[in-house]
């Protein structure tokens, strides 16, 4: 079974690492898929992205990573995929979710969306979480792989640079 775990990773965290990590033990392939959202302005180009997300997920055997347009119900279609992987990590990611999990439905009935909830130590993690620790010159070290720490040192604050 083949499923697509779509979103900006602007930068992905240890907690959608541990989503793909659990995702890869549930589906024979997942896709990561990033999503190129024109409306947005994002810490780190889409290119850059991919290159972060593959070294970081580079101990993983069955899971792609791509980019895409449009909605992620008709990438997955194209992509034959069965089912939709988004994580949750509070009540109100649950209601957001499962409102765009009904309208997936809506146009595409042989989508499914699977849950997958954070891990503990992730409950509270998030790219703007991240990004906002960053900018006001806090360490990011414990929230994301190394490599990308480094990333965003040098996008906000480089004296953290080692």
């Amino acid at each position: 079974m083949i499923a697509v775990y779509p979103g900006s990773f602007d930068p992905i965290t240890l907690g959608h690492i541990d989503i793909i990590e659990r995702g890869c033990k549930l589906f024979e392939n997942v896709i990561v898929a990033v999503l190129r959202n024109p409306s947005k302005t994002p810490l780190f180009t889409v290119d850059q992205r991919l290159n972060q997300i593959r070294d970081s997920i580079n101990h993983l055997a069955n899971v792609e990573v791509v980019s895409f347009d449009g909605l992620a119900v008709n990438y997955a279609k194209m992509r034959q995929a069965q089912v939709l992987i988004r994580g949750l990590r509070v009540l109100s990611d649950f209601e957001k979710e499962l409102q765009m999990a009904h309208t997936n439905k809506t146009l595409s009935s042989e989508i499914e969306t699977v849950f997958l909830a954070t891990s503990n130590e992730y409950s509270f993690l998030s790219s703007s979480v991240v990004k906002e620790i960053a900018i006001f010159g806090g360490s990011v070290d414990h929230l994301v792989p190394q490599h990308i720490a480094i990333d965003i040192y040098k996008c906000y604050d480089k004296t953290k640079l080692v």
